[in-house]
Protein backbone atom coordinates (compact mmCIF):
# COMPACT_ATOMS: atom_id res chain seq x y z
CA UNK A 1 0.00 0.00 0.00
CA UNK A 2 3.28 2.53 0.39
CA UNK A 3 6.10 2.12 -0.91
CA UNK A 4 9.49 1.08 0.26
CA UNK A 5 10.94 4.92 0.89
CA UNK A 6 7.13 6.07 2.29
CA UNK A 7 7.87 2.51 4.63
CA UNK A 8 11.42 3.80 5.67
CA UNK A 9 9.71 7.39 6.29
CA UNK A 10 7.78 5.91 8.52
CA UNK A 11 10.51 4.00 10.42
CA UNK A 12 12.33 6.98 10.71
CA UNK A 13 9.41 8.59 12.58
CA UNK A 14 8.64 5.61 14.69
CA UNK A 15 13.01 5.54 15.92
CA UNK A 16 12.12 9.15 17.57
CA UNK A 17 10.07 6.99 20.07
CA UNK A 18 10.59 4.57 22.98
CA UNK A 19 8.49 1.20 21.93
CA UNK A 20 5.79 1.80 24.36
CA UNK A 21 4.77 5.26 23.04
CA UNK A 22 4.80 4.24 18.99
CA UNK A 23 1.25 5.78 18.71
CA UNK A 24 2.80 9.18 18.77
CA UNK A 25 4.15 8.93 15.03
CA UNK A 26 0.64 8.73 13.92
CA UNK A 27 0.76 12.20 12.72
CA UNK A 28 3.56 11.84 10.81
CA UNK A 29 2.95 8.58 9.45
CA UNK A 30 -0.52 9.76 7.99
CA UNK A 31 0.83 12.51 6.75
CA UNK A 32 3.48 10.11 4.94
CA UNK A 33 0.79 8.37 3.43
CA UNK A 34 -1.61 11.13 2.56
CA UNK A 35 2.07 12.88 0.57
CA UNK A 36 2.22 9.09 -1.15
CA UNK A 37 -1.72 8.90 -2.26
CA UNK A 38 -3.36 12.52 -1.98
CA UNK A 39 -5.65 11.39 0.38
CA UNK A 40 -6.53 9.00 3.44
CA UNK A 41 -9.09 6.39 2.63
CA UNK A 42 -10.00 3.84 5.24
CA UNK A 43 -8.13 1.16 3.96
CA UNK A 44 -4.42 3.62 3.93
CA UNK A 45 -5.38 4.58 7.61
CA UNK A 46 -5.99 0.59 8.70
CA UNK A 47 -2.86 0.22 6.69
CA UNK A 48 -1.07 2.76 7.97
CA UNK A 49 -2.21 1.67 12.23
CA UNK A 50 -1.07 -1.58 11.51
CA UNK A 51 2.11 -0.48 10.46
CA UNK A 52 2.58 2.18 13.69
CA UNK A 53 1.13 -1.36 16.25
CA UNK A 54 -2.00 0.70 17.10
CA UNK A 55 -5.78 -0.33 16.47
CA UNK A 56 -7.09 1.32 13.29
CA UNK A 57 -9.88 3.72 15.28
CA UNK A 58 -6.97 5.57 16.39
CA UNK A 59 -5.69 6.18 12.65
CA UNK A 60 -9.36 7.48 12.25
CA UNK A 61 -9.14 9.16 15.01
CA UNK A 62 -6.19 11.49 14.59
CA UNK A 63 -6.95 11.93 11.02
CA UNK A 64 -10.81 13.13 11.32
CA UNK A 65 -8.99 15.45 14.35
CA UNK A 66 -6.53 17.39 12.44
CA UNK A 67 -7.60 19.73 9.62
CA UNK A 68 -4.50 18.59 7.26
CA UNK A 69 -5.36 15.39 7.12
CA UNK A 70 -7.93 14.90 3.74
CA UNK A 71 -10.61 12.24 3.89
CA UNK A 72 -11.72 12.31 0.61
CA UNK A 73 -9.94 12.59 -3.10
CA UNK A 74 -8.80 16.87 -3.51
CA UNK A 75 -6.83 18.62 -5.85
CA UNK A 76 -3.45 17.84 -6.48
CA UNK A 77 -2.76 21.38 -5.28
CA UNK A 78 -4.64 22.57 -2.19
CA UNK A 79 -5.51 26.25 -2.05
CA UNK A 80 -6.23 27.59 1.89
CA UNK A 81 -6.68 31.52 2.28
CA UNK A 82 -6.73 32.68 5.68
CA UNK A 83 -10.18 34.51 6.02
CA UNK A 84 -9.49 35.19 10.34
CA UNK A 85 -9.61 38.95 11.32
CA UNK A 86 -6.17 40.02 10.27
CA UNK A 87 -6.41 38.51 6.99
CA UNK A 88 -10.12 39.89 6.57
CA UNK A 89 -9.16 43.32 7.41
CA UNK A 90 -6.46 43.34 4.93
CA UNK A 91 -8.74 42.21 2.17
CA UNK A 92 -8.85 38.73 2.35
CA UNK A 93 -12.78 38.28 0.64
CA UNK A 94 -11.30 39.77 -2.52
CA UNK A 95 -8.32 37.29 -2.49
CA UNK A 96 -11.02 34.41 -2.25
CA UNK A 97 -13.78 36.28 -5.01
CA UNK A 98 -10.65 36.31 -7.05
CA UNK A 99 -9.67 32.93 -6.86
CA UNK A 100 -12.93 31.95 -6.87
CA UNK A 101 -13.48 33.48 -10.50
CA UNK A 102 -9.94 32.61 -11.51
CA UNK A 103 -10.54 28.65 -10.75
CA UNK A 104 -14.33 28.90 -11.69
CA UNK A 105 -14.58 26.93 -8.20
CA UNK A 106 -16.48 28.18 -4.71
CA UNK A 107 -14.96 28.10 -1.71
CA UNK A 108 -14.39 23.93 -0.92
CA UNK A 109 -14.72 22.71 -4.09
CA UNK A 110 -12.05 21.47 -6.39
CA UNK A 111 -11.58 22.54 -10.16
CA UNK A 112 -12.31 20.37 -12.91
CA UNK A 113 -8.77 19.16 -14.43
CA UNK A 114 -8.53 18.37 -10.40
CA UNK A 115 -5.63 20.70 -10.41
CA UNK A 116 -6.70 22.46 -7.57
CA UNK A 117 -8.97 22.46 -4.22
CA UNK A 118 -10.18 25.88 -2.83
CA UNK A 119 -10.13 26.04 1.07
CA UNK A 120 -11.06 29.02 3.47
CA UNK A 121 -9.15 28.52 6.98
CA UNK A 122 -9.69 29.98 9.80
CA UNK A 123 -5.79 30.67 10.92
CA UNK A 124 -2.88 30.24 9.25
CA UNK A 125 -0.51 32.20 11.93
CA UNK A 126 0.88 34.90 9.58
CA UNK A 127 -0.55 37.87 10.23
CA UNK A 128 1.77 40.09 9.78
CA UNK A 129 1.81 39.09 5.81
CA UNK A 130 -2.21 39.52 5.80
CA UNK A 131 -3.60 38.54 3.43
CA UNK A 132 -2.15 35.42 2.72
CA UNK A 133 -2.57 31.46 1.86
CA UNK A 134 -0.98 28.36 1.64
CA UNK A 135 -0.76 26.14 -1.16
CA UNK A 136 0.35 22.79 -0.25
CA UNK A 137 2.99 23.76 2.48
CA UNK A 138 3.81 26.83 0.77
CA UNK A 139 2.69 30.16 2.66
CA UNK A 140 2.31 32.99 0.25
CA UNK A 141 1.93 36.68 1.70
CA UNK A 142 0.72 39.93 0.99
CA UNK A 143 -1.35 39.17 -1.25
CA UNK A 144 -3.13 41.18 -4.20
CA UNK A 145 -5.07 39.67 -7.04
CA UNK A 146 -2.05 40.14 -9.12
CA UNK A 147 0.40 38.26 -6.81
CA UNK A 148 -2.31 35.18 -6.69
CA UNK A 149 -1.90 35.15 -10.68
CA UNK A 150 1.76 35.06 -10.49
CA UNK A 151 2.22 31.94 -8.01
CA UNK A 152 -0.06 29.89 -9.58
CA UNK A 153 0.92 30.39 -13.43
CA UNK A 154 3.80 28.41 -11.48
CA UNK A 155 2.35 26.15 -10.59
Amino acid sequence: MLPAARLREIERELAKYPPEQRQSALPAALRIAQDEHGWLSAEVMEFVAGVIGVPPVRAHEVATFYSMFELAPVGRHKISVCTNISCMLRGSAGIVAHLEKKLKVKLGGTTADGKFTLREAECLAACAGAPMMQIDREYYENLTPERVDEVLEKL
